[in-house]
């Protein structure tokens, strides 16, 4: 019994994590047109984003656009509000800062 306990608790904690994969699809499904991992496109790339901003700038700047470019102080905004369920956002979130320059190695 205890057995069978411990591999439902490890499945449920499986099916809860997000993991860089959640990150990846969810990249591929609403982000690679305007942006790339490490190389500038039409928008920043994750590189330069996650060495700038942290956790809740990212996940603002995801659900509300526009009134984070304003606080930000840019002059305009060419990023669209894209409606991602809070999981898709935290995956992407997770997913950006993984790119975040090692600055003990100098990456």
């Amino acid at each position: 019994m205890q057995k069978r306990v411990f591999k439902v608790l490890i499945f449920l904690i499986m099916m809860v994590s997000i993991s860089s994969a959640d990150g990846k699809k969810v990249f591929e499904t609403y982000c690679w047109g305007c942006h790339h991992q490490s190389a500038m496109a039409f928008g920043p790339s994750f590189t330069e984003i996650a060495s700038k901003r942290s956790a809740e700038e990212i996940s603002a700047m995801i659900t509300d656009p526009k009134a984070v470019s304003k606080i930000f102080g840019y002059k305009r905004n060419a990023m669209p509000k894209i409606d991602m369920k809070p999981r898709e956002i935290e995956a992407i979130t997770k997913y950006i800062l993984s790119y975040k320059p090692d600055i003990k190695k100098g990456k």
